[in-house]
């Protein structure tokens, strides 16, 4: 199955794959540096991000998870949480492929960490996990200005020119 949705699944994961080295390259220390943001560092909003895909995953499954926050106290080491990652990417990726239309249009009924109830379609999660990737990488690509460091080009435009252009060759 090919769509909207697929492309952003696929972006997303592309998107890490340029984030995360960007950020493990940095010179020792400024990735966990306390800084003036919501998770404190770049690396804890790397971990953040990570969470909530792995919350919604368990959702995704119709599984309980042990989540009590949508981050956890400590954050991995970031090569470790890279691989973390790339694993969860991966799960998503081949549940995308699989998914029918039908399924994508059904709701999945859930509880959020800070408690009520919640109830998304497939896609729509889907839709939320991309999106919420692409913001918190918006604000590690502030941070990293801070360094000063270079982020990388990863929004949507340029996944589409790189896509275009792999398959073009």
């Amino acid at each position: 199955m090919s769509g909207t949705i697929q492309t952003l699944i696929r972006y997303k994961a592309w998107a890490d794959e340029l984030t995360f080295p960007s950020v493990i390259n940095l010179p020792e220390g400024e990735a966990s540096k306390k800084r003036k943001t919501n998770f404190g560092s770049m690396a804890h909003t790397l971990n953040h991000v990570f969470v909530v895909d792995d919350i919604f995953r368990h959702h995704l499954e119709g599984q309980r998870h042990s989540y009590t926050s949508r981050n956890t106290p400590d954050t991995p080491p970031l090569p470790e949480l890279f691989q973390k990652q790339r694993a969860m990417n991966k799960w998503y990726l081949d549940l995308i492929e699989r998914l029918t239309p039908d399924e994508l249009s059904e709701t999945v009924h859930f509880e959020f960490v800070g408690g009520g109830n919640g109830a998304m379609t497939r896609e729509e999660i889907f839709l939320h996990l991309v999106n919420h990737a692409t913001y918190h990488r918006g604000f590690v690509n502030d941070m990293m200005y801070q360094v000063p460091a270079k982020p990388p080009s990863n929004d949507l435009p340029v996944y589409l020119r790189e896509f275009a252009q792999s398959i073009s060759t």
